[in-house]
């Protein structure tokens, strides 16, 4: 069960073309619970239970770094390598945010995130 409490950051809408092709892309590469809701809608949940959101049609995608979202992942090298196998796009490389393990990627609809490694899971 995700934690409730005041301030806690607890669900994105992500801009999508094809919600079905995003969905299938955040599943892909970080392993996200996909699910259709009762009104029809396909929504996720993350990979540890904590932040859900969707995919929304009709807005133009987070294409320039505004708000930058990170999103954990356990091997930052497996996880780039995923990025870039399921159409995505890596915007910046892993380093240039030294000492803290991080690189920047694009989805393929455009939307700009950013990945990120704790230093004590550095393999």
């Amino acid at each position: 069960m995700p934690d409730y409490a005041n301030g806690k950051i607890c669900y994105i809408d992500i801009p999508a073309i094809d919600i079905d092709a995003s969905a299938a892309f955040y599943k892909s590469v970080f392993g996200w619970e996909i699910r259709k809701r009762g009104d029809g809608s396909t929504a996720f949940t993350d990979s540890v239970g904590q932040v859900s959101g969707t995919w929304s049609t009709g807005r133009n995608p987070s294409a320039e770094i505004a708000i930058l979202i990170y999103i954990m992942c356990d091997d930052i090298e497996a996880s780039v390598q995923a990025v870039t196998a399921n159409g995505g796009e890596i915007t910046q490389p892993v380093g240039m945010d030294a000492p803290e393990i991080t690189a920047q990627f694009r989805d393929p609809v455009g939307n700009i995130f950013s990945l990120y490694q704790e230093p004590t899971l550095k393999k």
